[in-house]
């Protein structure tokens, strides 16, 4: 093995090793990492910046020492000077490496930037937010009956709306008295009408009649992308929609690694807690750009996340949910206030916090119950929110029960040897011709297959840069169903299979999907360490789902809800071609959208959808999986294509799946169907 220091990028998870000196620009061009740089590295553009990581990362192998890369210099410092570089960020055109380092692409740092598929679905939402506005008119003072201001707009809020017991915090009391003056007495105030727990709190003061609205924001935060919609908290309008990748992702793409680094170096978790709140403030910036709003209007906002992405961002040390019995610091819904959590919001900006279900089912599951009610069926509905850790639920108006699979990032196009997020100038659609084994795909930026007139022009800005999760998941579907692929998830030679698309990889074969070498462009294949990583996540979805079906007591399922930005985007028939879900009529397997952020809007905009959440999720019945023995025997049988185990009779019914098998020394395909043992690549 070369003693050259080992290079990790992240979110690509690309790798390599290099001779002290080298560039982080050249190391990435040469791994076909996703850098920008318009100069040329010449140290003038900025576009190649990266931000290097330091520590322990027990999932890469690698300790980085704070002299991975070379001293900062003085090109950097002058674009510093000039133009202002964040703190920890490097120009890869300038660093060196010098030692073992692990080192993070920013979303702004890529040629193909991140398109975060998280969009607000339409959905009918009986308003009722936390804060509204009222117009008062305030009883001017008086010499004969003293009082202060603020007690007199109290007065008024209760004597003109029933709002009693009116708090204020002391941003409203040094702007009180200006502003009632201004306004001739009359004022227009937001108020956070409380609950239960909490008082009506003022909120903001306009003098005389405001026109104006207040903003509202529903946040998913994930493991990988945080997606916000800003809402207007009059009308429930969605202004906007937008999502970052998870600044997370440098100290690990799923939630164990993140875990661990976390309980490997000291104050690890509170690094992450910073990453990702300054991502939050980041995109909460944007999104107000790009609806045109001020930021210091958006006055309320609901958080959907994971447990371990609800421990970082409360600042919670997440040790306790990387051993058994996987406890969470609290399940409960949390009000808390924005300035608490670092969040660049109005000054007195609420928080409110789903409830979680119970170990590693988060308030995430909860704001997709929320949206898809499965507690309110009356047929079997098998609700599958698919990302980097699935959750699901399955139930009907009798019993939910909910359990969450670690499914990693393979389904995101990470771990995937072209894959690449979901991006403009990724593969997202393929069909392969069952007797040509020919392929013809859609890229994400163009409405033309490959094999379509204009299609070369349509991708002409984007290119064909790799391909991503719902690609890789039709593209391995059509290897089944084209006789490409056998049921163990072996890649037949060319002479197996009848088509040169087949070409020897090391012991195994790899699928040429497309090959843009000539033109300067990626060579793009679908290799057996590809399907592997597919398999396994699509086993863990699977098996998760099975397992609450055995405990129910049921084979099938009525009805199938795919969620989740990636479940939006699945094919209904791949899935099942794959094994991804349980056996269900194909007509009956729906997407959601995005149903946690639909669920964390419903919450933002309707308070009483808070009290049904809490309350629903009591009556939620979570199973761990981690100690569950039919888990493994599920998995077990689930990472055959489609499944070696369960019969799929609906399946049968839509495709015919090919009866193959490849042995790995390129030797005759057995075409009984695999009564000789397979041998795995």
């Amino acid at each position: 093995m070369s003693d050259d220091p080992l290079v990790v990028f992240t979110p690509s998870g690309k790798r390599g090793r290099f001779p002290v000196g080298t560039p982080v620009l050249t190391a990435a061009r040469q791994l076909g990492v996703d850098l920008d740089s318009v100069c040329g590295g010449r140290g003038i553009c900025s576009k190649c910046q990266i931000t290097p990581s330091y520590g322990e990362f027990s999932k890469h192998g690698v300790t980085v020492a704070d002299d991975a890369l070379s001293e900062w210099n003085k090109v950097e410092q002058r674009y510093k000077d000039k133009r202002g570089l964040i703190d920890g960020r490097r120009l890869g055109c300038q660093a060196q490496i010098e030692k073992d380092v692990v080192i993070d692409v920013p979303p702004e740092s890529q040629v193909h930037k991140q398109v975060v598929r998280k969009r607000a679905e339409a959905r009918d939402i009986v308003m009722n937010p936390a804060i509204r506005l009222f117009y008062v008119e305030v009883e001017e003072p008086d010499m004969h009956k003293p009082s202060g201001d603020l007690e007199r707009l109290c007065e008024a809020l209760d004597k003109q709306w029933e709002i009693k017991d009116v708090k204020a915090d002391i941003h409203i009391l040094r702007q009180l008295q200006p502003v009632l003056r201004k306004g001739a007495w009359k004022v227009t105030v937001a108020v956070h009408l409380g609950n239960d727990y909490q008082p009506p709190r003022i909120m903001h003061i306009w003098p005389g009649y405001y026109e104006g609205t207040i903003y509202g924001l529903a946040v998913d935060l994930g493991s990988t992308t945080i997606a916000a919609h800003l809402c207007d908290l009059k009308t429930g309008e969605v202004l906007a929609s937008s999502g970052i990748m998870n600044p997370q992702i440098r100290f690990g793409e799923d939630l164990m690694s993140r875990v661990s680094y976390a309980m490997m170096n000291k104050g690890g978790d509170l690094e992450m807690t910073r990453a990702v709140r300054e991502g939050m403030n980041a995109l909460f910036a944007q999104i107000s750009q790009e609806a045109q709003i001020e930021q210091s209007l958006i006055m309320d906002a609901v958080f959907v996340c994971n447990p371990v992405m609800h421990h970082l961002f409360l600042g919670i040390d997440p040790f306790e949910l990387g051993q058994a019995p996987f406890a969470l610091a609290t399940s409960n819904a949390l009000a808390l206030d924005a300035s608490d959590l670092d969040l660049t919001l109005h000054p007195a900006a609420r928080v409110y916090l789903l409830p979680c279900i119970a170990g590693h089912v988060g308030a995430d599951a909860a704001a997709v119950a929320l949206s898809e009610a499965p507690d309110k069926s009356e047929d079997l509905v098998l609700v599958v929110d698919v990302g980097t850790n699935a959750e699901i639920l399955l139930g009907n108006k009798d019993k939910v029960l909910a359990c969450s699979s670690p499914t990693g990032p393979a389904f995101e196009g990470a771990q995937i040897s072209s894959g690449q997020r979901a991006a403009p100038g990724a593969i997202e659609r393929v069909e392969i011709n069952p007797d040509t084994k020919d392929p013809r795909f859609r890229v994400i930026g163009s409405d033309k297959w490959s094999d379509e007139d204009g299609f070369e022009e349509s991708i002409a800005t984007t290119g064909i840069s790799g391909i991503c999760g719902s690609g890789i998941i039709e593209a391995i579907a059509e290897m089944r169903l084209a006789g490409v692929l056998d049921a163990s998830g072996l890649i037949g030679s060319a002479e197996q299979t009848g088509t040169a698309r087949c070409v020897p990889e090391g012991r195994t074969n790899a699928y040429l999907l497309w090959d843009g070498s000539a033109e300067g462009g990626p060579r793009i294949t679908v290799t057996n360490p590809d399907i592997r990583a597919i398999q396994m996540a699509k086993a863990a979805l699977y098996s998760g789902a099975r397992l609450l079906m055995d405990k129910i007591g049921v084979d099938t399922v009525d009805r199938v809800v795919l969620a989740g930005a990636f479940g939006a985007h699945i094919s209904a028939k791949h899935a099942m071609v794959l094994g991804m879900i349980p056996d269900c009529r194909i007509e009956k397997v729906t997407s959601a959208g995005n149903a946690a952020g639909t669920g964390a809007r419903i919450a933002l905009l309707n308070t009483n959808a808070r009290n049904e959440i809490e309350e629903t999720v009591r009556r939620i019945e979570k199973i761990e999986t981690a100690v569950e023995p039919r888990f493994q025997e599920h998995f077990v049988n689930a990472s055959a294509i489609p499944n070696s185990a369960d019969p799929f009779p609906i399946l049968e019914t839509v495709v015919t799946l090919p009866n193959v098998s490849f042995n790995v020394g390129g030797g005759e395909g057995d075409s009984a169907g695999g009564r000789r043992r397979r041998r795995r690549g």
